[in-house]
């Protein structure tokens, strides 16, 4: 395993990332959670044009991140240097942390920061969340991404091999845990206490606030469980997605969603940026 990540070429990341999409696509297809109330494609198509342009801004900045792993490696800098650890237990604390760190923190931050949720609502503007819903990311947004995975690195020291691992398993959770999907209650039940379910996210994209400030997690649910932002909807079908002031037609749109962070004419988003994100 440490071989293939360290030397995974780009186009085999790619084929893992887009297999799983389309795997949970079909799946989406013969057994939706919801049946969708617009064209499945069209919606699909403006999630994808957001994937392009990650990948322009993670490409950019990937010298970064190399750089950052290949130093820490070399320095046995970070925090899990500090002791010599076995490579099983330094896999599982890096991923558990980068996950904290590089997902959940950032996450966290996002919501609770009034300039940054200006980016970051258009991942919650999305009124039917589906797989293709993990990719619509604002450009911005995706540079903090990139920005708080570098000081993850940083501080806790994490080999080359270990980020790739990670950002694999990261992506392909972020479709899983937005995949328009019904699992068995007891399933998605017994998967959030460690992982992040389909129905435990699903209450993240929820229209009100209290459940719309949940659930920031992305791989493992224990962030959310310790720092006691986890919550539980009986019945996730009765969520409606989106955000109040942003369910006109054309906030679907390409062009509108990238406009969205420098709009100050909605009264109803100012007053809700004053009093919610403060």
């Amino acid at each position: 395993m440490v071989s293939f990540f360290e030397n995974i070429p780009s186009v085999y990341r790619t084929a893992i990332l887009v297999s799983g999409l389309l795997l949970l696509w079909i799946i989406e297809g013969m057994a939706p959670r919801f049946r969708f109330s617009s064209n499945r494609y069209r919606h699909a198509g403006t999630n994808l044009f957001f994937t392009l342009t990650t990948v322009i801004v993670n490409t950019g900045l990937a010298f970064l991140i190399v750089k950052a792993s290949r130093w820490t490696s070399a320095q046995q800098f970070g925090i899990l240097y500090l002791t010599q650890l076995p490579l099983w237990l330094h896999t599982i604390l890096a991923l558990l942390l980068l996950d904290f760190i590089g997902a959940w923190l950032i996450h966290w931050v996002q919501h609770k920061t009034a300039w940054m949720w200006q980016f970051h609502k258009i991942h919650h503007i999305d009124t039917q969340i589906d797989a293709t819903t993990a990719l619509r990311h604002h450009p911005v947004e995706s540079l903090w991404r990139v920005i708080a995975l570098f000081a993850a690195i940083m501080i806790l020291g994490v080999p080359f091999w270990m980020i790739m691992l990670y950002q694999t398993i990261s992506a392909l959770m972020s479709q899983f845990n937005h995949a328009n999907i019904h699992l068995p209650k007891w399933l998605d039940n017994a998967l959030s206490w460690i992982i992040v379910s389909p129905d435990m996210h699903k209450v993240h994209h929820s229209h009100y606030q209290p459940e719309t400030d949940a659930n920031y997690a992305n791989i493992f649910s224990i962030w959310d469980r310790l720092f006691g932002t986890f919550v539980k909807v009986p019945d996730t079908l009765a969520i409606r997605y989106g955000l109040d002031e942003y369910q006109d037609a054309r906030y679907q749109e390409i062009g509108s969603l990238l406009k969205v962070p420098w709009e100050h004419d909605n009264p109803v988003m100012k007053e809700k940026v004053s009093s919610q994100h403060k």
